[in-house]
């Protein structure tokens, strides 16, 4: 499950966002960098395509071959227009699926997976998203049928199918696919049209009906940060994203706070070998890299496992805990030394003048 660190600070809201809920999120810490109304439940359109990616590869090989069956003829809306007969390998279907919005290569999918419908619902739970209901494969909202969800709870899809999952990096990322069968070429161009317009976009999809309106959920990747962006109901979509990428993109800056690598704390106050498993990084503005706090805590009565844990906090919010370790002496090596020289380089590249706190405890604090 994916969690996210949400810091109780005012964020800037654009006077040109024109959606109705929108969120912004950093990919890797899941900092949530600006939000507008992001637990109002609202139609999601063809940004359910997402959910049905995941499903479908899940749940098929990428190369196995479909046989489209009649449920092609029932589709309408935005369709790849594959045709009853054709036989399609998964993977082709996902880019019919995901450049072309085909809601024909959504239906095909589901057809050949059991219980489609209830295993997006158990995803969504898996992953988060409480305030999402998805009651088709499509996003049409005809009679009825209504899936919904939160700017928060897509921003949380969006993160992990981009996370996860290489072939969605790769398919959303396309701008032109040409399908070659025997007797037909079929080239499909991507429906989100940001991918030319903003050179910095490295994953999309777009979705509408008239009740839902223009929704649009991103990725976008610039110098070391990598963010995701949805808009619900937003009649300019492409251009309120792209101003807002920009603004967030010149605010922010991912600065490494700790390295596995280097890390190490003063030989006075803890004269064992310690590691940890994990580095950090977070975005953070130049006002505050001033404010981070480093804090930690040593259980010295311990000699083995986890003896105590840092704690990260930026103002009075902690946005991370890391465990650390005792290296048992017969695995102690010379390449971890080799690693922990390093660190006097690695911190004076740092902007980072964090204060740190050590904390000697008689038990060992889970946090």
């Amino acid at each position: 499950m994916l969690f996210l660190f949400i810091l109780l600070l005012p964020l800037n809201v654009l006077a040109k966002d024109t959606s109705k809920s929108s969120i912004v999120v950093d990919v890797d810490s899941g900092r949530i960098l600006y939000k507008n109304n992001i637990n109002e439940k609202r139609l999601i359109a063809s940004t359910t395509k997402i959910m049905t990616f995941i499903i479908a590869v899940d749940n098929l090989k990428l190369n196995k071959e479909i046989k489209v069956k009649d449920e092609v003829n029932k589709s309408y809306g935005s369709n790849a227009y594959i045709k009853e007969g054709e036989k399609l390998t998964v993977e082709e279907l996902l880019y019919g699926l995901m450049l072309r919005s085909g809601n024909d290569c959504a239906l095909t999918l589901s057809k050949n997976i059991k219980d489609f419908i209830p295993k997006m619902n158990k995803k969504a739970k898996e992953i988060g998203m409480i305030n999402t209901s998805f009651e088709n494969v499509t996003g049409l909202d005809d009679y009825e049928e209504k899936n919904y969800s939160t700017a928060l709870d897509m921003s949380k899809l969006s993160r992990y199918a981009y996370k996860n999952y290489k072939i969605y990096r790769k398919i959303t990322s396309t701008k032109k696919y040409i399908l070659k069968k025997e007797n037909k070429t079929s080239i499909w161009y991507n429906r989100n049209k940001m991918l030319n317009e903003y050179k910095y976009l490295v994953s999309g999809k777009t979705g509408y009906t008239p009740k839902a309106g223009r929704t649009l959920v991103t990725v976008a990747k610039k110098n070391n940060l990598t963010l995701t962006m949805v808009s619900l109901k937003d009649p300019n979509h492409y251009s309120s994203q792209k101003e807002l990428y920009e603004y967030l993109f010149n605010k922010y800056h991912k600065e490494e706070i700790i390295n596995k690598r280097t890390f190490k704390i003063d030989k006075s106050f803890f004269n064992k070998n310690i590691y940890i498993k994990e580095s950090f990084s977070y975005p953070l503005t130049k006002e505050e890299e001033k404010h981070i706090k480093i804090i930690v805590s040593i259980n010295k009565t311990k000699n083995k496992g986890q003896i105590g844990h840092i704690k990260i906090k930026l103002y009075n919010n902690t946005i991370k805990v890391i465990n650390i370790y005792l290296r048992p002496k017969k695995k102690s090596s010379r390449l971890f030394k080799l690693f922990t020289s390093k660190s006097k380089e690695i911190n004076r590249r740092s902007s980072i003048k964090s204060k740190t706190i050590f904390i000697s405890t008689n038990t060992t604090r889970y946090i």
